[in-house]
C-alpha cells in the first residue's frame, strides 16, 4: 500500500453530479490513504466557457494516480466547436484500453455464470468521428483507420489479461471476412501478440456471431477483444446480459493514465433528484483500485457492493425507493 493515493474526481454531466459523490462515500469506506483532487469536464462545462476538457483537468488527470469519472452528455447533432470530454481524454491521454467486465450480479435479468470481459481498441477506427459530406450533405464519408501499432498493444493487453484469469480463454471478435484489408490487419496482428502466451487458448470469431453466441451462451467466454466501433456495442450488449447499463462498469487505461467510469450516460431525465444508482460507478471505483494494485480493497468494495444489491437498500432502477446517497452510505455500511 501506498502512504497515499491522490484521485482525481469528475462528476461531469447530469447524474454525474450524484454518482460521484456516492463513490468518493464507498472509497472512503475502504480505508485506503486516498486524497481526492476535484476537477471538471463535459457539455455543462463546454456551454459555460466553450470547451469540455479544459487544461486545468488535463493537468489534473495527470498529477494524480487514477481519475474517477462520472457521466458525460454527447448530443445526438453536431454542435460547433463541442468535442465529447471522455472521447478528449482517451485521445490525449492515448488511453487505448477501453476494458468492461461483465459478470453475474444479485439483480433482475442478471444470467448466473457470466463473468466475462470486453477489450475495446480505444483510439481508432470509425469511432473517432473522422467524417466529411460531399454534394451539400447528400453523400457521407467515414474513414476507419486500423494501424498494426494499436492492433498490436491492444492485442498484448488483451492477452495479458486473459493469462491472469482462470479460464485464460481470448476470442478476437472481427469482420475480417468482408473488410479483409482493414479488420484482415487487426486479426492477423492481435493473433501475433496472443501467440506470444501460449498459455492463453486463442481462437477468433466473426462479430455477427459473437453477439448471437453472446445471446445464446455468454458463459463460454472469458476476454474478448475487438475494435473501437464493436466493442462499443458488444459491451452495451454484455452489461444488457447481467442487469443493464445501471450496473456496468469501465476504464479507459493508457501505459500512464487510466480514467474509470460508469457505462451509462448521464440520465438527464433523472438529474438532480438524487435517485441515480450509483453501483456502476462504484464497479468503476472498485477496478480503479484493482488498476492501482489494491486487490484486496477492490474485492472487498465489490462484495459490499452485491451485498447491498442482493439485500437493498436498492434504488427505484432495481424496483426499491432508496436515494443515491442512502445505497452509497449502505455499501460503506457493507465492509
Amino acid at each position: 500500500m501506498k502512504n497515499n493515493y491522490k484521485i482525481c474526481l469528475i462528476e461531469g454531466d447530469g447524474i454525474g453530479h450524484e454518482v460521484i459523490p456516492a463513490a468518493r462515500i464507498a472509497l472512503e469506506a475502504t480505508g485506503l490513504p486516498l486524497e481526492f483532487v476535484e476537477a471538471r469536464a463535459g457539455y455543462e462545462l463546454f456551454e459555460e466557457v466553450g470547451t469540455s476538457v479544459p487544461d486545468a483537468t488535463v493537468e489534473a488527470v495527470t498529477h494524480t494516480d487514477a481519475t474517477l469519472f462520472g457521466a458525460a452528455t454527447s448530443p445526438t447533432q453536431k454542435i460547433p466547436g463541442f468535442f465529447g470530454a471522455i472521447r478528449y481524454l482517451r485521445r490525449k491521454l492515448d488511453l487505448f484500453a477501453n476494458v468492461r467486465p461483465a459478470r453475474h450480479h444479485p439483480v433482475p435479468g442478471s444470467r448466473e455464470g457470466v463473468d466475462l470481459v470486453v477489450v475495446r481498441e480505444n483510439t481508432e477506427g470509425l469511432y473517432v468521428e473522422q467524417e466529411r459530406t460531399y454534394l451539400g450533405g447528400e453523400i457521407a464519408i467515414a474513414d476507419t483507420v486500423i494501424t498494426r501499432r494499436a492492433s498490436a498493444r491492444i492485442g498484448e493487453y488483451a492477452a495479458r489479461l486473459a493469462a491472469s484469469r482462470p479460464r485464460k480463454s481470448l476470442h478476437i471478435a472481427h469482420k475480417a471476412n468482408v473488410l479483409p484489408v482493414t479488420q484482415g490487419l487487426f486479426l492477423s496482428t492481435a493473433r501475433a501478440e496472443a501467440a506470444k502466451h501460449p498459455e492463453v487458448t486463442t481462437q477468433d470469431i466473426i462479430i455477427d456471431n459473437c453477439a448471437m453466441q453472446l445471446v445464446r451462451a455468454p458463459e463460454r467466454f472469458d476476454v474478448i477483444v475487438t475494435t473501437n466501433l464493436f466493442g462499443d456495442i458488444l459491451s452495451d450488449l454484455t452489461a444488457g446480459l447481467v442487469g443493464g447499463l445501471g450496473i456496468a462498469a469501465s476504464g479507459n487505461i493508457g501505459l500512464e493514465h487510466a480514467v474509470f467510469e460508469p457505462v451509462h450516460g448521464s440520465a438527464p431525465d433523472i438529474a438532480g433528484k438524487g435517485i441515480a444508482n450509483p453501483a456502476a460507478t462504484i464497479f468503476s471505483a472498485a477496478m480503479m483500485l484493482e488498476h492501482l494494485g489494491e486487490h484486496a480493497a477492490a474485492a472487498r468494495l465489490e462484495r459490499a457492493v452485491d451485498k447491498v444489491l442482493a439485500e437493498g437498500p436498492r434504488t427505484p432502477d432495481l424496483g426499491g425507493r432508496a436515494t443515491t446517497r442512502e445505497f452509497a452510505e449502505a455499501v460503506a455500511r457493507a465492509f
